[in-house]
């Protein structure tokens, strides 16, 4: 196992400097610059500021430069949060993202396990089509039109959640932890119920029948620990899609996150915060993708010989 992740880690490094390289570049290459947008100033002021951040020095030095404080984990400073640096901000936002992913991941898969184990008990008839069909509608439903639409109706017509903030008002965190895990559940539930499909019809399941073993004791007890591997595949990317992709939900919502401060970057042509989060979201996905194969390994040790881990 340790051979294993020290392999993929190894992957991870030409991997994370071609997101570096390619952001890095894209970043310069947009119109304008991190100070364009400030209000009129004499030149002299722009070129000091520019002198100032190293962006007056040619591109390639700008690069290797940064480079050399990635190795350090030093992200530098934001052009936008004077006297800030982009570790600062994103330590200061990371809490509130991780948390709402967390809320928004337990409630994936609990109710995409659910209803995917409940469909794959009696496929192709109504019982199977009804939570099918809803993870389908979840699949094609966006996060930035769903949430709008649970404002709307749980927020402004019932009046029963607050429709921003977080932490401030109880119930505040509701609203959006289901707009982001609504997508997520949904592609758990049809994961699930293939994969117990599959698992129901082995012939070691038909002997549990044969014996008279209850039948919720046959999918817990002996069909679920198979039929969940393909979710713990799943787990480790949606968990670092779900922070990498809240900025959506946490602007819709105004929750004080890493999306804002990702967001505002944008817009501010802030390079060192984009390239720092852009970076730093990269990184989690390269964490949470090998946390979950070793998972999926450790629940079928038959994946270790062609997973590149160690043998037992």
């Amino acid at each position: 196992m340790l051979r294993f992740a020290a392999g993929r880690l190894l992957q991870a490094i030409p991997v994370l400097l071609v997101v570096i390289t390619a952001t890095f570049l894209l970043v310069h290459s947009a119109p304008g610059g991190p100070f364009s947008a400030e209000k009129a100033v004499p030149a002299e002021v722009i070129k000091a500021l520019e002198a100032q951040y190293q962006l007056d020095q040619p591109l390639w030095k700008q690069y290797v430069s940064y480079l050399g404080d990635i190795v350090n984990g030093n992200f530098g400073p934001s052009f936008k949060y004077p006297g800030r640096s982009v570790n600062e901000l994103i330590a200061a936002g990371l809490p509130i993202t991780a948390e709402l992913g967390l809320y928004a991941m337990l409630i994936a898969v609990l109710i995409g396990i659910s209803a995917g184990v409940f469909a794959s008990l009696r496929p192709n008839t109504l019982q199977d089509y009804v939570p099918m069909s809803a993870a389908m509608l979840g699949i094609c439903m966006p996060s930035f039109l769903l949430g709008p639409l649970l404002v709307l109706i749980f927020g402004i017509y019932l009046e029963w959640l607050p429709v921003s903030g977080w932490g401030d008002i109880p119930g505040d965190k509701i609203l959006p932890s289901i707009t982001l895990g609504a997508a997520y559940a949904a592609y758990i539930a049809r994961l699930s119920r293939g994969q117990m499909l599959e698992v129901l019809s082995q012939d070691y399941i038909r002997t549990a029948r044969a014996k008279g073993l209850p039948e919720p004791l046959i999918v817990v007890k002996h069909a679920l620990r198979g039929g969940l591997i393909p979710v713990v595949a799943f787990l480790g990317p949606a968990f670092a899609g779900l922070l990498g992709g809240s900025f959506v939900v946490e602007t819709i919502f105004q929750i004080p996150g890493l999306g804002r401060f990702y967001v505002q970057a944008a817009f501010n042509r802030d390079y060192t915060m984009i390239l720092g989060m852009t970076i730093f979201f990269a990184s989690l996905i390269i964490l949470f993708n090998l946390l979950s194969d070793m998972l999926a390994i450790w629940l079928n040790p038959k994946l270790r010989h062609g997973s590149g881990a160690a043998k037992p």
